[in-house]
């Protein structure tokens, strides 16, 4: 099937609602996703929401069923992680080979995942020597179409004198990664709780000789691995 598929038949704002469909389905655990749901994440109006649905249906890569719940038909599901898999790879080849940091890449990528070359996307993951994960420490799709989801915990969810290290961010805000970098975390970093303040659900933290007092918001999108 995914031989088949004619991905020329759609627009760059067609395969964005199928990604980002995608990524509330798996980020959420949820089997349906609503249209508001959806029209909230691409920041758009729920009526261009509608429409959109509506020619993605007729193309049979979206479904929905009782109460407007949204899900991919396989047909579609197979193209998102298709520009999942080009996203993260142009990721990755940014930030390795053309010297992007981090906080940079996303919105390049967010253009160079739309080329419709399978071949060049194969050849680039080649080059690269295949590589696991972006620069986000998000698994990179195979190239057989193989998605899976790393188990991850927030650092809000750790408690006072927990340690443990970074394996990912949020890559959705610029800001947010500008901030990761401009106080001195990377992926593999150490970190220590050192207090969880009740009050307002902030917390200090240590790394790298550092102590650091970061929001509840951000703890919410930094994951890690619990070492101590």
């Amino acid at each position: 099937m995914t031989n088949k598929l004619n991905l020329n038949n759609l627009t760059k704002s067609e395969e964005d609602y199928l990604k980002a469909l995608f990524q509330l389905l798996i980020d959420d655990n949820s089997s349906k996703v609503g249209n508001n749901q959806l029209a909230d994440y691409l920041k758009v109006s729920p009526a261009s929401t509608n429409n959109m649905i509506k020619k993605l249906k007729a193309k049979k890569y979206v479904v929905s069923e009782k109460y407007g719940k949204l899900d991919l038909t396989e047909e579609g599901r197979v193209i998102a992680v298709r520009l999942i898999r080009k996203h993260r790879l142009w990721e990755t080849f940014l930030c390795n080979y053309l010297n992007f940091t981090w906080d940079e890449v996303h919105e390049v990528a967010e253009q160079l995942e739309h080329i419709k070359s399978r071949k060049l996307i194969d050849e680039l993951d080649r080059y690269m020597d295949f590589p696991k994960k972006d620069p986000h420490g998000e698994v990179i799709p195979s190239a057989d179409g193989e998605y899976y989801v790393v188990p991850k915990i927030t650092l809000s969810s750790l408690s006072e004198g927990d340690v443990c290290q970074l394996v990912a961010v949020d890559d959705g805000s610029v800001n947010f990664l500008k901030y990761v970098s401009e106080i001195g975390l990377a992926l593999s970093s150490e970190i220590k709780i050192i207090e969880v303040r009740e009050f307002d659900q902030s917390i200090r933290i240590q790394f790298n000789e550092t102590i650091e007092t970061v929001t509840r918001k951000f703890a919410d999108n930094v994951f890690v691995k619990k070492v101590v």
